[in-house]
């Protein structure tokens, strides 16, 4: 009777602890409030040189220093970030599901996703341009594309609309990647290369191609960059704050500078949040 007694009275305690243990969080829970080892899972692109890319040596980019800066203004630091890879196509699923907190990866906001998530921002206003070869001079507008070879990613828009609105006469090479494309350019298989200048610019930045290559300046379309948030969250507010706050202490032109400064890469000024140009 009396093990029995001594067993219960174990038994008591260690269902208190237990309970002490998950009402205090685990260093690895997600989506914490910053405090206690908790991380924040944050969606970016892994293959953007300059924007979201994943290197041996960590993550780096335009789009991974804005995130970093928006997760330390909500309570994380740079080590209790969790990076997921967010492809293009997976994004909405991403944020809807909860794999995600937010997502920066060269995110436009339009309004067929703005049904299915929120956006903060926007913080980048790109524009659709092309690169070209630094001693070419024969291209000085989208027109100058008739007649040449264009290159965009397989499934890619932005070669599309070229040929559509902007130089019929356009021959358009679809190619696996950028860097194909960008290799293609580079010996001379194709004549320029087109998707949004501030990834293009992030290619052209590389070490390795440092002064080979020189942005149109064309600005097509306009890509308002936005943060995606689950539909409904309220880390859109916060977040947006934070991006001002980037703005107001020079972060965010530091971050541009030196991401796509390499490049040559001419940005807008930093956007007001809210102002999403057509």
């Amino acid at each position: 009777m009396k093990l029995r007694k001594v067993t219960a009275a174990s038994a008591t305690v260690f269902a208190l602890a237990l309970t002490a243990t998950a009402c205090g969080g685990d260093s690895n829970d997600e989506g914490g409030s910053g405090s206690g080892g908790k991380t924040i899972t944050v969606g970016i692109k892994f293959d953007q040189p300059g924007l979201g890319q994943k290197t041996p040596q960590g993550y780096s980019g335009f789009d991974v220093d804005v995130a970093t800066y928006v997760a330390k203004k909500l309570g994380y630091s740079e080590d209790q970030i969790e990076w997921k890879e967010a492809k293009s196509a997976d994004r909405e699923t991403m944020l809807q599901r909860g794999d995600v907190d937010f997502i920066a990866a060269t995110y436009s906001i339009t309004p067929e996703r703005q049904e299915k998530v929120d956006f903060a921002g926007p913080y980048l206003l790109a524009h659709q341009d092309v690169l070209v070869r630094a001693d070419d001079n024969s291209i000085k507008s989208p027109a100058d594309l008739n007649n040449k070879k264009l290159c965009s990613v397989t499934g890619s828009t932005s070669a599309q609309n070229v040929k559509e609105k902007l130089a019929p006469k356009a021959d358009l090479q679809q190619y696996p990647t950028y860097s194909a494309c960008l290799s293609g350019l580079q010996n001379k298989a194709i004549d320029a290369l087109t998707t949004d200048d501030s990834i293009l610019a992030g290619y052209a930045a590389q070490a390795q191609f440092k002064g080979k290559f020189k942005l149109g300046g064309f600005k097509m379309t306009n890509e308002n960059y936005g943060i995606g948030v689950k539909k409904g969250s309220d880390l859109k507010d916060k977040i947006n704050k934070a991006l001002e706050d980037m703005v107001a202490d020079k972060a965010w032109q530091e971050a541009v500078n030196k991401n796509l400064g390499p490049a040559n890469y001419k940005n807008e000024p930093a956007p007001k949040i809210g102002d999403i140009k057509s």
